[in-house]
């Protein structure tokens, strides 16, 4: 009886983690029967690169919506930081220090929106969304809407094409960024509070905790993930543009959201996060050797989302609770 109960408790507490696993598991087993080239090592290590930047934001979007809140603006701030890297690294300033300055700006999108936010009260969807525009408008008036080429001789272009034991660098990165994020939301008092703030903030602040400046660390997290972020596309691509991470902000949220993280806070999942932004990623790749024309793909890839969320939250969960 107590193994039972044991069990039940357990697929309740993970109903969305299990479920999006199982769709991940479908996705995966359909283009690999549909699409010849899908499993190859090449493609796998190539979705593993270009899944990176989502995933690594993804990560950091999870605590921001955890505490309730969301932020807009990480695709106009990898699109701010993209551009400078291109920009800096024309006028030849050493590689190292871009990349700290570029971490840096980061810091500074997510310490401006998330004081607004967290100590001004302002909505976060309001402050995020003015952040959105103004942040993007600062990066076309940077580049005049002009792509910027990046010198392929330079250092930085490591962290976008390199490779580390066979693996892409991007990769390592995505995967070092999630593990650090798995431990700091399940295993440290950070991320309970986080967790507490998106529950009961009001208990959370009755207890001593300082709710306002763990919040704004949220967005500052998310500042610098999409600062990491903008620096591997343009190291990647070998370029920088003020239109880099147009919709990004959307594939983020989305991929944070099919993991089961709760949208109006209290609940967040790094492991459901990642199998999130890897379906998503899968499907993308997935269509893209279908040779599904890319008009279609967007819209294809939205309602795929749409049926998985609706088909965990209506049927998965509810069989779990009968269990």
């Amino acid at each position: 009886m107590i193994e039972k109960m044991d069990m039940k408790e357990y697929f309740f507490e993970n109903a969305s983690v299990i479920s999006i696993f199982s769709f991940f598991v479908l996705m995966v087993t359909f283009f690999s029967f549909t699409a010849d080239s899908f499993l190859t090592q090449r493609n796998v290590l190539n979705l593993l690169r270009q899944s990176a930047p989502i995933l690594i934001a993804a990560t950091a979007m999870t605590f921001v919506i955890t505490t309730g809140g969301i932020d807009l603006s990480v695709g106009s701030t990898l699109a701010i930081v993209n551009a400078t890297c291109a920009i800096l690294l024309k006028i030849e300033t050493d590689w190292v220090l871009v990349i700290f300055i570029l971490i840096f700006i980061g810091v500074v999108c997510g310490l401006v929106q998330g004081y607004f936010i967290a100590f001004e009260g302002i909505p976060a969807f309001i402050v995020t969304l003015a952040g959105m525009s103004a942040i993007r408008g600062i990066a076309l008036l940077m580049t005049e809407g002009f792509t910027i080429p990046i010198d392929k001789n330079l250092g930085i272009i490591f962290l976008g094409r390199g490779w580390i034991f066979g693996i892409p660098v991007p990769a390592i990165i995505a995967v070092a960024i999630i593990i650090f994020g798995f431990v700091l939301l399940n295993n440290t008092k950070f991320g309970r509070y986080i967790t507490g703030i998106g529950s009961n903030s009001e208990a959370v602040r009755r207890s001593g905790v300082n709710i306002k400046l763990y919040t704004l660390l949220t967005y500052v997290f998310c500042g610098v993930s999409a600062s990491i972020g903008g620096i591997i596309i343009a190291a990647r691509l070998g370029s920088g543009s003020s239109n880099a991470g147009v919709m990004f902000e959307l594939e983020v949220i989305a991929a944070v959201v099919l993991g089961g993280t709760n949208l109006f806070g209290g609940r967040g999942t790094i492991t459901g996060t990642l199998l999130g932004a890897m379906t998503i990623a899968v499907i993308g790749n997935g269509l893209i050797l279908l040779h599904v024309s890319p008009f279609y793909t967007q819209i294809v890839t939205g309602f795929i989302i749409l049926f998985a969320i609706w088909l965990n939250r209506r049927y998965f969960q509810k069989s779990v609770k009968s269990l």
